[in-house]
């Protein structure tokens, strides 16, 4: 099957990002590490990094679930997938199950008793990817995101260089009003906060399940 347009392009974007990625995100990582610690992760538990990219929150996690948790993950771009597997293979972790597949149709081996959705906005604004995911996590799981987002609309202009800045990683570069509504509209006490002088956020919840 064909990948959506959407995908295709998100996909093209990693390709020509992927050897550098880990270098440029070295700026977010406090960012990265501060998403993590919202979801209160417990030793034992199931957490899954949705769009992993080159698996630089495995670390993190691992470390947060201990050697009796498991980490799940997916990640659609090949090249961005190939570094990750590599990481894992470099550290020998046993606990990580990832898979090169795209959200809307990735099948998990188990339930998720936590989510974190770390700069996929793709994703996050993709209704498609955002059920897919939702319905294999726990009730109750805490989900927790961050990502870009357009600075206030009376800053007018300024916001090109959010679209600037997004746009060399995603499709979706101008849907980023409010990037977390999708899976918003699913969460209990959803809070979010600005960061980066208000072209970022993060934000976090409890799933609710989805409606039958």
């Amino acid at each position: 099957m064909l990948a959506h347009p959407d995908n295709q392009a998100s996909m093209e974007r990693y390709r020509r990002h992927a050897a550098g990625y880990d270098s440029s995100a070295e700026r977010t990582m406090p960012l990265r590490l501060r998403t993590i610690a919202l979801l209160d992760l417990q030793v034992g538990q199931v957490v899954l990094d949705v769009g992993a990219g080159t698996g630089l929150s495995y670390g993190p996690l691992l470390g947060a679930v201990g050697s009796t948790g498991r980490v799940l993950a997916f990640e659609q771009s090949p090249e961005m997938f190939e570094l990750a597997r590599q990481r894992v293979s470099r550290h020998g972790w046993q606990n990580v199950w990832h898979v090169n597949q795209p959200a809307e149709t990735v099948q998990l081996p188990q339930v998720a008793d936590a989510a974190l959705f770390n700069y996929v906005h793709d994703i996050t604004r993709t209704p498609a990817a955002v059920q897919n995911v939702l319905r294999q996590l726990k009730p109750g799981a805490p989900v927790a995101l961050a990502g870009m987002k357009f600075f206030p609309w009376w800053t007018g202009p300024l916001n090109l260089l959010a679209w600037l800045k997004n746009r060399p990683y995603n499709a979706k570069a101008g849907d980023l009003w409010q990037p977390w509504s999708l899976l918003a509209a699913h969460l209990d006490d959803f809070r979010w906060l600005p960061t980066q002088a208000g072209m970022g956020y993060i934000g976090h919840g409890l799933f609710r399940g989805l409606p039958p």
